[in-house]
């Protein structure tokens, strides 16, 4: 039996991405703004290294989906980024997955926006660091079950149409496998839109993966509807059948509380 664990969207480097202590704001003795992005800095590193106890390494894969920092925050003129500095988003990132000790990993590249706004991609120095290998759009075999990998995926302003763009997905790696110009996938993992979503049926299954990076942005605040999860998915494979587990934590970091009179 081979374990594998998939996760994605950290966004190192944004003050709500997945931040190792070292990086982190401080909870108290700083502005009341700081200290709060502190307390939630700590709380989701606390809640990674319990999703890490949990899941029981040690693990054969670690399937890494993209977005693993967060760039240079154009658009918000870096005012939510700890480090404007890549490299060292980068070095956050690595800091964050060497814990796993997996015996291989897989990246796939994140959205240009975030990863390679430049035409630089720093995904690929972390996979380099961490000894495994990063595609576009990688598929994975383990013992004889196939992972289709692909960061990035349509979302649905209605919770009702969460699974149309995963049954999409699947169609059409049926369709390329069909021309077998693909692997026919069992297992179809997609990122992006922070939100764990799932579709399947006898032999396959797709799914929306959570993200690693909390509610807390200001495109998302201002501009989005929707629930956002936070946590990752294990699996367990052999001899061509799966079982899964989505891990998913319910944070503080993400509650918000009413103004009262």
């Amino acid at each position: 039996m081979k374990k594998v664990i998939a996760l994605g969207d950290l966004h190192s480097g944004h003050r709500a991405g997945l931040t190792p202590p070292q990086w982190q704001y401080p909870i108290r003795g700083g502005t009341k703004q700081r200290n709060a992005w502190g307390k939630s800095q700590h709380e989701t590193w606390g809640a990674y290294l319990d999703l890490i106890e949990k899941t029981k390494p040690p693990i054969d894969l670690l399937i890494v989906n993209g977005d693993l920092i967060d760039g240079r925050g154009q658009l918000s003129g870096s005012t939510e980024l700890l480090t404007t500095d890549r490299v060292e988003q980068a070095q956050m990132a690595y800091e964050a997955l060497k814990i796993w000790g997996a015996r291989k990993v897989v990246i796939s590249y994140g959205t240009p926006y975030h990863v390679a706004a430049d035409g630089d991609d720093l995904e690929r120095s972390i996979a380099e660091s961490l000894g495994g290998e990063i595609h576009s759009h990688p598929f994975v075999e383990v013992e004889g079950v196939t992972f289709d990998i692909k960061h990035k995926v349509g979302s649905s302003s209605i919770p009702h149409g969460r699974g149309t763009p995963l049954a999409k997905e699947w169609l059409w790696n049926l369709l390329w496998a069909e021309r077998e110009e693909q692997p026919k996938a069992d297992i179809i993992l997609r990122s992006h839109i922070h939100y764990f979503s799932y579709i399947g049926d006898t032999g396959w299954i797709a799914m929306s993966m959570p993200a690693l990076q909390i509610a807390g942005t200001k495109y998302g605040g201002r501009q989005c509807s929707g629930t956002v999860d936070w946590g990752l998915v294990e699996f367990n494979v052999d001899a061509g059948e799966f079982e899964w587990k989505a891990h998913i934590k319910s944070l503080k970091a993400n509650k918000q509380e009413a103004i009262k009179l």
